[in-house]
């Protein structure tokens, strides 16, 4: 009773003091399953970023309708941004990473609106990888009942109505959409020019997750070059990365792998193209 009443005045808190609590200064709007937890979790450990009451606030997509008050109420207080840059003498910045911003139809014009100058993170996987690895992450959540090859081969059919019911109507929220769109998701070109229409390129770095997993501090070192930050000390990440990432999923069917890889060239090479960065993800 005790720890539910502190969640409770806590959150009573955060509503009344949000006039006073920051916006964030970066915001790491995916993909899912590319790395954004472990990525958010490395910033957040640095002593100049102070983490969102939540990792995924999911504002710009699923809670909108809570309006910028309850945003507000996920951030650190200007105090502890007075403090920390005046007597401590050190940088101060905070952010959040929901991974379904890239994907959503509204998040983009929404953040745009919002964040016009708000730095944008995206982690970039492996369109194949990231679609099996997001399947089995629905499938521990108890969200997923198809096999995986049954899984993609209904996606239209579960979330081609969805989308467009989306694309209609901003209040509308699609439990199908965010939940099994393990191929659409995929297509990152078409996302990310949705994206890069409404935000100066600048304000983006892309990072490609493969290369975050192989070396993880290099990319968080990129990252902090990205929000201004500087790396006060830094520390190697490899094992942490591994600790936060030790379930797999088993080996996918080779047929299946060969159909996607086929699948998703014609898109990869698009990005590829539109980045001006070939990511490999073909061969």
């Amino acid at each position: 009773m005790a720890t539910i009443d502190r969640h409770i005045l806590e959150k009573a808190f955060r509503a009344t003091t949000n006039p006073l609590r920051l916006m964030p200064d970066f915001i790491i709007i995916g993909t899912m399953r590319g790395g954004t937890t472990s990525l958010y979790s490395y910033l957040t450990d640095h002593p100049s970023i102070g983490p969102a009451y939540m990792k995924e606030v999911h504002f710009f997509d699923v809670y909108y309708h809570k309006g910028l008050h309850w945003y507000r109420s996920q951030f650190p207080s200007s105090v502890q941004k007075y403090y920390s840059e005046r007597v401590q003498k050190q940088q101060f910045i905070t952010g959040e990473a929901s991974p379904y911003y890239l994907f959503h139809p509204h998040a983009p014009k929404r953040i745009a609106r919002v964040l016009p100058q708000v730095k944008l993170v995206v982690l970039l996987r492996n369109p194949v990888n990231r679609a099996y690895s997001h399947y089995y992450h629905e499938l521990a959540g108890g969200y997923e009942t198809l096999s995986f090859e049954e899984a993609i081969r209904r996606e239209e059919e579960r979330i081609g109505k969805e989308a467009k019911k989306l694309a209609k109507n901003e209040q509308y929220i699609s439990y199908s959409h965010r939940h099994y769109s393990y191929l659409a998701r995929g297509i990152y070109v078409d996302q990310l020019k949705i994206w890069m229409d409404l935000f100066p390129r600048e304000q983006f770095l892309i990072l490609k997750s493969e290369d975050f997993y192989t070396d993880p501090a290099s990319g968080l070192k990129q990252c902090l070059e990205f929000v201004n930050i500087a790396e006060v000390g830094l520390k190697e990440h490899k094992e942490e990365y591994e600790r936060l990432n030790t379930t797999k999923p088993p080996r996918m069917d080779p047929e299946t792998r060969k159909r996607l890889v086929e699948y998703f060239e014609p898109h990869n090479a698009r990005l590829y193209e539109y980045l001006g960065a070939d990511f490999g993800w073909d061969k």
